[in-house]
């Protein structure tokens, strides 16, 4: 019998996520889920009239694809799937399987190679600024044990956390939207860190259920330059099949010029030395999702926690809150700032906006964990 929240989900993504008609052309492109799932997926996108396109894949396959494939294979897959993509106007990702680990030990020079030859021109090239889309993850066993749940528990809270009511957040973000337009300096303080830049001309993007589920986050990006200081992030990141902890830059005039992670210092620095924009940032958000409170390693959640940021080494996106810079790489790396994760603080032009992980100034206090809960 098929679960009612898988319906409930699909509705969502179908009318609030990428707002379908019988105009558009949607891939549903599935790694690892139950087949009835992706069927009530694309029952739901055909009831809008849409035109539909499944893509199925394995990570199991990638894996073995990823470990000996050649540049000219990579460049292969990639037009092919470049020229899918330029059919679509939507996309719908889910993203699966029981172990986050599945790609690991596919060597770094194929990732990067897969990164620069498919990633650009196929996902951030085309698929990112000329489609509605969204991505999520599926519930599995080996994500209720990284979250330190139940299985049972866990689909609850994904389900929960997935639909919960986006427009609410949409208009409780629009006063911090208009805030980041407006500001320059940003002052980032917290155990470890004490980290300064611009955002100034930048622009800002709510995120609230329109492109990755869950959602719940507010991005712009640092004047390229701009940035100075040292920013410790305290959750463990996995990147690459890799699992990073107790990452630390230094950063002078933009460039990270020191990194460390513990045992994995040299990996680490491997990957920023992919290209020359690895070094620079291409992203700097705040997270409210009020349902999301720890790290699970899992970064579509992770940079959506209540009382955190992120900033992210590598690729830009176009258009408001983008940079320019460019990258094979985009990390999003979270640190959670609310005090029972040590505090912080948040400085908009020398102006307290956020303190251990809540809103302070009035206006921004609906984006408060008790507000949008």
């Amino acid at each position: 019998m098929l679960d009612p929240r898988i319906t409930k989900l699909a509705e969502m993504l179908a009318t609030h996520s990428t707002s379908l008609t019988a105009e558009d052309s949607v891939l549903v492109h599935a790694f690892d889920i139950p087949d009835e799932a992706v069927a009530e997926v694309v029952r739901v996108v055909q009831s809008t009239g849409a035109k539909v396109a499944v893509r199925l894949e394995s990570n199991k396959i990638k894996r073995q694809l990823l470990r000996n494939i050649s540049e000219e294979n990579v460049k292969m897959i990639a037009d092919i799937e470049l020229a899918e993509m330029k059919h679509m106007t939507a996309y719908i990702a889910f993203r699966g399987g029981d172990n986050a680990t599945e790609l690991a030990d596919v060597p770094s020079d194929k990732n990067a190679l897969w990164q620069k030859f498919y990633g650009i021109p196929v996902v951030h090239g085309q698929r990112v600024p000329h489609t509605k889309w969204a991505v999520l993850r599926w519930p599995s066993p080996g994500m209720a044990q990284a979250a330190s749940m139940s299985t049972d528990a866990f689909e609850e809270f994904y389900f929960n956390v997935c639909t919960l009511d986006y427009s609410k957040m949409e208009a409780a973000a629009k006063p911090l939207v208009e805030l980041m337009n407006r500001t320059d300096r940003v002052h980032l303080k917290g155990p470890g860190t004490d980290l300064t830049f611009s955002i100034k001309g930048i622009g800002s993007v709510s995120c609230h259920g329109k492109r990755n589920i869950p959602d719940g986050e507010c991005f712009s990006c640092p004047v390229r330059e701009s940035v100075n200081g040292v920013v410790q992030y305290n959750t463990v990141s996995l990147y690459q099949g890799m699992e990073f902890k107790d990452i630390r830059f230094v950063v002078e005039e933009g460039k990270i010029v020191e990194a460390t992670a513990g045992g994995m210092t040299a990996e680490l620095n491997k990957i920023l030395d992919t290209d020359e924009g690895a070094r620079y940032f291409g992203e700097w958000s705040l997270g409210y999702n009020p349902y999301v409170l720890h790290p699970m390693k899992d970064t579509l959640f992770d940079e959506k926690i209540a009382g955190s940021f992120h900033l992210t080494p590598g690729n830009a996106y176009g258009g408001p809150g983008g940079n320019g810079n460019h990258s094979a790489i985009h990390w999003d790396i979270v640190n959670i700032q609310r005090a029972d994760y040590g505090g912080g603080e948040v400085w908009f032009d020398d102006v307290l906006i956020r303190e251990d992980g809540i809103f302070v100034l009035p206006e921004l206090q609906g984006l408060n964990p008790d507000q949008l809960g």
